[in-house]
């Protein structure tokens, strides 16, 4: 990370714009855990508990995407539908809080194995080692300046795992302002 810091700082006249935004998908607001992760992967996933289908195959402009969670996480965690099924069930409050999204841009700089190492490793000391499980899809849109404009939407559980489920209550620190203005 310090590496790749230092050659973007030697690249003064094209400097990349720093840009990292987080965001709480909350029933209350009409949210879907399993709706925003089958919108930013570009993917078709059921919801079990309203019985709907999300279907944003046609998506397009998504480069890749991944499921970052710690060791001790069941398989059923690298299942996307699974996943956001079991965090949306986990949730029993009509107005509860059922994921996070960190959106941060990436550097053009970079090539796309560059900017994937970089986010996996951000990802890895903010996120997964906490308990959290990460939900990353690559994406790639027009830039004002004409240019391309990478970047990466982190889906976040807003609930631990522990060994073979989420945990029983959640973290709550991890809503706390400090928190958010320190993965800035």
């Amino acid at each position: 990370l310090h590496s790749i810091i230092k050659i973007l700082e030697t690249r003064k006249p094209h400097m990349a714009n720093y840009h990292l935004s987080g965001k709480i998908f909350s029933r209350a607001k009409g949210h879907s855990a399993i709706a925003a992760a089958s919108y930013r992967a570009g993917e078709k996933l059921h919801d079990e508990q309203l019985d709907l289908d999300y279907d944003y195959t046609r998506k397009q402009q998504i480069l890749e995407t991944e499921i970052m969670a710690p060791d001790n996480a069941p398989n059923w965690v690298y299942d996307r539908e699974q996943l956001w099924n079991k965090a949306e069930n986990c949730e029993k409050r009509k107005d509860a809080q059922v994921a996070r999204e960190i959106e941060i841009s990436l550097p053009r700089e970079l090539d796309f194995e560059k900017q994937k190492s970089l986010v996996r490793e951000f990802v890895q000391q903010e996120f997964i080692s906490q308990g959290m499980v990460a939900d990353v899809s690559y994406h790639t849109s027009n830039s004002n300046d004409g240019g391309e404009n990478p970047h990466a939407h982190i889906l976040l559980t807003m609930r631990a795992i522990e060994e073979a489920d989420f945990a029983t209550k959640k973290n709550r620190d991890w809503n706390k302002k400090e928190t958010l203005i320190g993965w800035r």
